[in-house]
């Protein structure tokens, strides 16, 4: 396996891990990448562009880029977030109070807080949207406005896959006048320099490789390969929360149409390099390249305050939310109980860890089964933990 790129003294460890991702976990084609106080300190990528390459398919390169899934929802996180910094958002204020067709079927009390935390109640649409639905971002927001609660607001947890990223566009859509895949390119991955988009621009279109499902061998690193019975079971039961919240477009759309990938779903369809995706976590918490630092310390702590854990109403594990991102814990390690980021289904991941100034990105072409905690992203962050 030829791997490329630049690992500074001492972080030869997440190399080596990333070479046994290709040689032991069926990586196809991936990056990685790693600051650590605003220096990139790790940038690799290996493996072909698009998954079911052969050896004479396109090699992936340093600008090659991928879906990322729901590691996009940790970028849309940060548009809420900076609305509230800037005082054109209240995270205490209710959703309605921004969006008046929300409060429709007695959701007056989901206040933004729980938009944020997946305790508004709306993890599921009784009525899935088909694709060609999702593709327009008005009508999933109309949706998710016509939906019942399915539990009181705030009284209890559960990971809104898909209503996430609607009930997050609107807001950002109400409070600005702009789309929020146009907010954040202009707002965050522009000052910043990250190379990523929610919903991508033609001109960049020839830079994302296919992804595909990809069978991870084995079990890995200790790390669980196959799910409790409990949860297996959950995602089996057309009626239960789990299928349901995933079902809320149905039938998914295909990942790899540029129709999909133009739209703007900030809850699923980000697309992002692995650099992209660790130069933005970077600069959450610091100064990269000249470029400002989005989170003031104040911001910085509410994103990573706890605000719900314990059993998931809809992954059927403990999950840890602060607002928007995942928080370092059994459902998805990071690399410490600082931690913050989000992973997205099927193995791309992207943190931060404040204290010891780790920021981490990670993409792939090869998508496995996992939700949160997949084997090769894992393999990855232990290679940075031995680094430190």
């Amino acid at each position: 396996m030829d791997v490329n790129g630049t690992v500074a003294e001492g972080f030869e460890p997440v190399r080596e891990a990333f070479v046994r991702n290709f040689e032991v976990l069926g990586d196809r084609g991936a990056a990685v990448a790693v600051y650590r106080d605003g220096r990139l300190v790790v940038d690799l990528w290996a493996g072909t562009k698009d998954v079911d390459g052969t050896a004479d398919s396109a090699p992936w390169e340093r600008g090659t880029a991928q879906i990322v899934r729901s590691a996009t929802k940790g970028v849309a996180a940060a548009a809420l977030l900076l609305l509230h910094q800037r005082g054109l958002l209240d995270l205490d204020a209710p959703v309605g109070e921004y969006w008046p067709e929300f409060k429709a079927v007695d959701k007056e009390r989901v206040l933004v807080r729980h938009v944020l935390s997946h305790r508004a109640g709306l993890p599921v649409l009784d009525r899935p949207l088909t694709p060609e639905e999702a593709l327009d971002p008005l009508r999933g927001a109309e949706a998710v406005a016509r939906q019942a609660l399915v539990w009181e607001p705030g009284t209890d947890h559960g990971y809104h896959a898909l209503t996430y990223g609607w009930l997050l566009g609107e807001l950002v859509r109400r409070v600005t006048g702009r789309g929020v895949g146009e907010w954040i390119a202009e707002e965050i991955a522009g000052p910043v320099g990250a190379d990523l988009w929610v919903g991508l621009p033609a001109a960049e279109a020839g830079r994302v490789g296919r992804s595909g499902r990809v069978e991870a061998p084995g079990n890995a690193g200790g790390l669980r390969s196959r799910p409790k019975r409990s949860v297996a079971e959950a995602y089996d039961d057309p009626a239960s929360l789990t299928r349901r919240a995933f079902a809320a477009i149905t039938p998914f759309p295909d990942q790899n149409d540029p129709a999909y990938r133009a739209a703007s779903l900030p809850a699923t369809n980000g697309i992002a390099t692995a650099e992209g995706l660790a130069r933005f976590y970077a600069s959450l918490v610091g100064e990269v390249g000249g470029g400002p630092r989005l989170f003031t310390s104040e911001t910085l702590a509410a994103a990573r305050a706890e605000e719900s854990a314990g059993p998931d109403q809809v992954l059927v594990i403990n999950t840890r939310f602060g607002l928007g991102y995942m928080l370092h814990g059994s459902a998805s390690p990071f690399l410490d109980a600082g931690s913050f980021g989000h992973p997205g289904r099927g193995g791309s991941l992207g943190f931060a860890d404040p204290e010891s100034g780790i920021a981490f990105g990670y993409v792939t072409n090869g998508f496995s089964k996992t939700v949160t905690a997949d084997p090769r992203a894992q393999a990855l962050v232990r290679g940075v933990r031995a680094a430190l």
